[in-house]
């Protein structure tokens, strides 16, 4: 009897730890879901080099170099405005300046008293990325130099080396955003706290990109683009899904879900065509 008694106990331990156990695994699995443990952030990978940004950060990364697809600048000059504007404002469009520059504002901290445009104007992400760049492409050479040379002829600053701290994230939202890698960008985020405005992401897009072919209809808006363009595109989507409520991205046969977390994955996606899918109200 004592034997049978011993393995009733066996028994009934194994059972309680496989309960334990199974308990543990469940409740570990709803922690990791868990909304609240979500860190938000946007990711760049493009071979060996990876760069995080916050998603503010990521948002007006895209920006940037939406500015200079627009204008048909190599993804060099991309790289330039962002470093530049990552040691210059942490990719912030800030009210301030510094000790350095009092009156200095915007995401490339110009100065109205050195011309750059009144306060209004270089707090315009805008307006201080296309003044960058206009003062950019008046150096001979400027694709050619290093990042840091490069800038400091723009920005003259105190401090010009820097700008060096801050290339490789440069180099790797620049061949995202422009296009030239794709699938690179991904951003973690949590739900959508409210729905999004489809019209309001195709103005905004075409604010950055120019009037890019495309309708909304509901939810999704349908963009007419290919190659390069329809990655910058829709990694400009992917940047911006937090401020925009953006849920899904579809463009050349694959897809980026806002739910998954799980990068871009396969999917039904036609060529010549970018897909953006906005949270649809309840």
């Amino acid at each position: 009897m004592s034997r049978k008694r011993g393995l009733r106990r066996l028994a009934v331990l194994g059972l309680a730890l496989a309960l334990v156990a199974g308990a543990l695994y469940t409740a570990l699995a709803i922690i990791q879901r868990s909304e609240t443990l979500v860190a938000e952030k946007c990711t760049v990978t493009v071979g060996s080099r990876t760069a995080e940004l916050a998603t503010d950060q990521a948002a007006n990364a895209a920006l940037i170099t939406a500015v200079a697809v627009r204008r048909g600048l190599p993804p060099r000059a991309a790289s330039i405005a962002l470093a530049t504007a990552m040691q210059e404002s942490k990719l912030r469009n800030i009210e301030h300046g510094d000790h350095a520059g009092p009156d200095s504002r915007g995401l490339f901290q110009q100065r109205p008293s050195q011309g750059w445009g009144t306060a209004e104007q270089v707090m315009d992400p805008y307006y201080s990325t296309g003044v960058f760049y206009d003062a950019l492409v008046k150096i001979p050479g400027y694709d050619s130099l290093e990042i840091t040379a490069a800038a400091q002829q723009v920005q003259r600053s105190a401090y010009p080396q820097a700008y060096a701290q801050h290339e490789d994230m440069g180099r790797a939202y620049a061949s995202a955003l422009t296009g030239e890698s794709s699938e690179a960008l991904d951003c973690t985020l949590k739900s959508p706290e409210g729905p999004g405005d489809a019209q309001a992401v195709l103005d905004e897009l075409n604010t950055a990109f120019g009037n890019v072919p495309a309708t909304a209809d509901g939810s999704t808006i349908v963009l007419e683009a290919s190659g390069r363009q329809a990655w910058a595109v829709a990694q400009w989507a992917v940047a911006n899904a937090k401020s925009l409520a953006v849920t899904e991205v579809r463009v050349e046969g694959r897809s980026w879900d806002r739910s998954s977390r799980d990068g871009w994955q396969v999917a039904d996606a036609p060529s010549g065509q970018v897909t953006v899918t906005v949270a649809a109200a309840p």
